[in-house]
């Protein structure tokens, strides 16, 4: 039997009063497309963490290629062929792309040939990419793309990718597993941590399920169905719960005020970076109860679209009501949402709109900023031991939970949402699912873009598709392919 290539014996890590790790065991086979699965804080990223060299564990065995290996640090894992996609980006924006894989990867920065040495590695593994374009003005798709580029820059055998599809369209999402699996088939390992069941099924040749710091599951992906993986996700009496409560009459959206709580009328609204329109004058109303989402292929506006609506933007041209307060929930939660030293009630503080019952006269009474944070930890199932924690002890998930909670308990009349359940398992996504139709039957108006156009389509009660910035509305009854034909051609 050939030797795996990574293997992870026994591994123990706490953080705090947190036990992330709890004698975990996974191993990597040669060639292998293994897919890492499990519920927000079960301990998935942490896992692959320690076999990076990021995290320390605190028990357990670390073996690569079938020595045992001392991981104090990433320098240690790239030297051992093992290079990380981090689940969000770690780019440097002002430099450009060959400046980001060189500066990752330590070659020689010689202009002309370092140009020529990107190109011809993104041309080879099937991730082509413009070497002097700025880092920072690359789609999230490419951003995902340069992120891949600058592991295998350094000649890595191992891939560890930490949801990697997750803001990508779905055929981004297509294209990059692809080239993931032409890097297996050419005698490299990878680990693909998802929330997506589907994905991992139809990728993975061997899966293996955590669920609090545990392996529940590990073996072939062969057989395998989403609810089988979900039961060793969740544990099967509360998957059975959840999966009644989704199928169930919850509360259906369209029931609040039927007034539009949102009006464009002839808005252009500039791109972010301050060249060029992001938004082609457009006329849209969003009624109190309705949910409306946003299907579009990045870079097509939708952001921009979003942000203005939130007051993030200021149109050029043409009339924008919104009414007030508005929830604004942005996509990267870690840049924008919060700040991950500071604790969770602080978080809250700097989010609120001075209308709190804790801010009286200028001051911050923290007792009941407090309070307030640990009735929303507990309301949106929040997995962090008080309110006082930094931000950044919590999984990507919690803390997205944590962003959602804080918005809408402030019971927003208009709710803006940016890829709200980015990186959540399948059960906090119906929660948060459950929390956007809930403000909407109280009568919000909810306005959303999802990367993954099912959740679109599943979630929204009306669609919109933003395409070269041009807003259409597909036509009544349109199919998914219709759809995603809209998002491409915009109708032309």
């Amino acid at each position: 039997m050939t030797a795996p290539v990574l293997e992870l014996r026994n591994i123990r890590k706490r953080f705090g009063s947190v036990q992330a790790l709890q004698g975990a065991d996974f191993t990597l086979a040669p060639g292998e497309l293994h897919a890492l699965l499990g519920e927000n804080g079960a301990g998935k990223t942490t896992l692959m963490q320690v076999a990076y060299g990021l995290v320390r564990p605190d028990a357990g065995e670390v073996r690569v290629a079938g020595m045992g290996v001392a991981m104090r640090s990433p320098r240690v894992a790239r030297g051992h062929g093992i290079g990380m996609v981090h689940q969000h980006f770690t780019l440097v924006p002002a430099l450009t792309v060959a400046d980001n894989v060189a500066l990752f990867a330590g070659w020689p920065v010689s202009p002309r040939a370092l140009r020529e040495r990107v190109r011809e590695l993104g041309d080879r593994v099937g991730l082509p990419l413009d070497p002097d374009a700025r880092a920072g003005r690359l789609s999230v798709g490419l951003k995902q793309r340069l992120e891949i580029l600058k592991a295998l820059a350094s000649d890595a055998r191992i891939l560890l990718l930490d949801e990697p599809t997750a803001v990508l369209a779905p055929g981004e999402a297509e294209e990059l597993l692809a080239v993931v699996r032409r890097f297996t088939v050419a005698g490299g390992s990878a680990v693909l941590i998802t929330h997506k069941l589907d994905e991992a099924l139809a990728a993975a040749d061997r899966i293996t399920v955590l669920r609090e710091g545990r392996v529940t599951f590990s073996g072939p992906s062969q057989g395998q169905t989403p609810r089988s993986l979900a039961e060793a996700m969740i544990g099967e009496n509360k998957f059975l719960a959840t999966e009644a409560r989704a199928g169930g009459a919850g509360l259906e959206a369209g029931s609040g005020e039927a007034a539009p709580l949102v009006r464009l009328e002839s808005v252009e609204v500039p791109r972010e970076s301050g060249y060029g329109l992001a938004i082609r004058p457009t006329s849209i109303a969003v009624s109190g109860g309705e949910i409306v989402g946003l299907a579009a292929v990045e870079g097509n506006g939708q952001r921009e679209l979003l942000r203005a609506v939130a007051g993030r933007i200021m149109p050029l041209r043409g009339r924008l009501t919104v009414a007030g307060p508005v929830g604004f929930i942005p996509e990267d939660r870690t840049t924008e949402g919060l700040i991950p030293e500071l604790t969770l009630t602080e978080n809250v503080v700097l989010g609120s709109t001075g209308s709190e019952p804790w801010l009286v006269g200028g001051r911050v009474d923290w007792r009941g900023a407090r309070s307030h944070t640990a009735a929303i930890i507990q309301e949106f199932e929040v997995a962090a031991p008080s309110p006082d924690v930094p931000a950044a002890v919590l999984s990507g998930g919690n803390q997205q939970k944590v962003v959602v909670g804080r918005e809408l308990s402030r019971t927003p009349r208009v709710v803006v949402a940016e890829n709200p359940t980015r990186g959540l398992d399948l059960r906090a996504t119906d929660a948060i699912h459950r929390r956007l139709r809930a403000a909407a039957a109280g009568g919000a108006a909810v306005l959303f873009h999802s990367t993954d156009l099912d959740e679109v389509l599943r979630l929204a009660t009306r669609v919109l598709v933003v395409a070269r910035g041009v807003v259409v509305e597909p036509p009544a009854g349109a199919s998914r392919a219709q759809v995603g034909e809209l998002m491409v051609t915009g109708g032309r």
